[in-house]
């Protein structure tokens, strides 16, 4: 079963220098891909006078948010394993392919790589407010809720199948472009109603500077829900075979 492979991590993992370096990797990935992600919804709020999202604009934004994911993912693969969001990460603990205490180390270093992007975006607009998410017109709380459940699920799902899984082959070849797809697919099929986050950091980070914080608990919630699911699922279904009692490391499989 998934949650018997769960492991705490040794002490002196924290002090480990890779462990340091793929801390760091996810702090700078994480950066990248907020920065470009949430500025291109800025761009777009500038270049239409803060209009509400057209279908141009949702396309163009999916599409900004999908290529930076892809990225920074690729940039990171081979170091932290380019989780770049704490979603990824936890369903990554679920199933066993990292240690608890090297997920608080990402946990950290997400969360402050999407506030200090959202921070130089604040800087480099001249004071515009980040933009941040929030619940179309006529969309409770639970339907969001649903809807980051649903969306985190496809992603965690796409991130085992091609990167955790031991016997994912070639497919780990399309990892980072998969897992780009993914988002932007969804960010199509949710935007107009949730916002489409998927990623707790990269709902804090622009709630952090612009400090707007309404509904922000669905984008932690959702997303965790969805990503434990996804884990337990794809870890338990798919990959039972695998023997419970190896104490995997974080970039052993991913």
């Amino acid at each position: 079963m998934p949650l018997g492979r769960f492991a705490v991590g040794r002490p002196e993992e924290a002090s480990d220098l890779n462990t340091l370096r793929a801390a760091m990797a996810e702090f700078l990935s994480t950066l990248i891909f907020v920065f470009a992600g949430e500025g291109a919804a800025m761009a777009f709020s500038k270049l239409t006078g803060g209009a509400d999202t057209t279908p141009s604009g949702l396309v163009a934004i999916a599409l900004a948010n999908g290529i930076a994911l892809f990225v920074a993912v690729a940039v990171a693969w081979n170091i932290s394993g380019g989780h770049v969001n704490p979603a990824i990460t936890f369903g990554a603990l679920i199933g066993g392919h990292i240690t608890l205490l090297r997920a608080i180390l990402y946990w950290i270093a997400q969360l402050l790589g999407a506030a200090i992007a959202c921070l130089l975006l604040r800087f480099t607009t001249g004071g515009m407010h980040t933009g941040g998410f929030r619940l179309s017109h006529g969309v409770g709380e639970w339907n969001a809720v649903v809807f980051e459940i649903v969306m985190t699920f496809g992603l965690v799902y796409t991130v085992y199948a091609t990167a955790l899984d031991p016997k994912k082959g070639d497919l780990a070849t399309i990892g980072p472009i998969a897992i780009g797809l993914i988002v932007g697919a969804n960010i199509l099929a949710g935007g107009p109603f949730s916002g489409a986050s998927m990623n707790p950091a990269r709902a804090f980070g622009p709630a952090l500077v612009s400090w707007a914080w309404r509904h922000h608990w669905i984008y932690w919630v959702g997303p965790f829900v969805g990503a434990g699911l996804a884990g337990i699922i794809y870890a338990f279904f798919m990959i039972r075979s695998e023997p419970t009692h190896r104490q995997p490391l974080a970039t052993e499989d991913y």
